[in-house]
């Protein structure tokens, strides 16, 4: 095998474009991903590229040209930047406090990173708020939602009140999303699960799961071509 910094373990894109780790291109699906709907859903196992995939979208639209020289997209992509929503369940503690508690301290950081203020004190009302600041000037926001379902899943066959009421405020707080229609340009949402299962997002009409569809197959790990033509002996 090539002398390659493999970037094992490792789930933020700028770290591997950065850090002079291998890249496999994939931003020719995450384009066709990007412009594939508003509202779209990707399930695959976990440890499976779906936080790096949710890292790539974040500097896509974040406008950071830069890290994706010489790749596919970079001449096929105009580079305005969005504000960018991040909810990531892998970095929630919610096992030792409650989900809403949460969700918020993931709210204020997002409001943080943005460079905004949050003045509500309820979980949902931050969210809904971030978009009223992100917007105002009339800019539409990008959301980001890493394993949807991880609060709901890790209390399968261990709390069964807790795990249904983790699904009904989820169900509560997504309901942002639909309201907030109008200021989204891309709503990105990953898990483990399918998304019909639990119903959290039954209000989103036109989301679209690319789950199985054939054109996304490669999107997420390496196919054995990819592995021939990238890590040859």
């Amino acid at each position: 095998m090539q002398d390659l910094r493999l970037p094992i373990g490792i789930q933020s894109f700028r770290s591997i474009r950065g850090e002079g780790y291998h890249y496999v291109d994939k931003t020719q699906l995450v384009h066709q991903l990007a412009n594939t709907g508003k509202f779209v859903f990707l399930s695959r196992p976990r440890r499976f590229g779906k936080s790096l995939l949710v890292s790539t979208l974040q500097e896509l639209f974040l406008g950071n040209k830069h890290l994706f020289e010489g790749l596919w997209i970079e001449d096929r992509w105009d580079w305005k930047p969005h504000p960018v929503i991040l909810i990531d369940f892998n970095l929630m503690e919610y096992k030792t406090q409650p989900l809403e508690v949460a969700i918020a301290r993931q709210m204020d950081q997002n409001a943080t990173t943005n460079g905004v203020t949050l003045a509500a004190d309820n979980f949902k009302d931050k969210f809904d708020e971030l978009f009223t600041l992100l917007s105002a000037n009339g800019q539409q926001v990008v959301v980001l939602i890493d394993e949807y379902e991880k609060a709901i899943t890790d209390f399968l066959g261990e709390d069964e009140e807790k795990m249904h009421q983790h699904v009904d405020l989820l169900r509560n707080f997504f309901t942002v999303l639909k309201s907030r229609d109008a200021a989204i340009r891309f709503a990105f949402l990953t898990g483990v699960s399918r998304i019909g299962k639990l119903g959290i997002f039954s209000g989103l009409n036109n989301l679209k799961d690319l789950s199985m569809r054939r054109q996304f197959a490669a999107l997420c790990g390496y196919t054995q071509a990819e592995l021939e033509a990238n890590f040859a002996k």
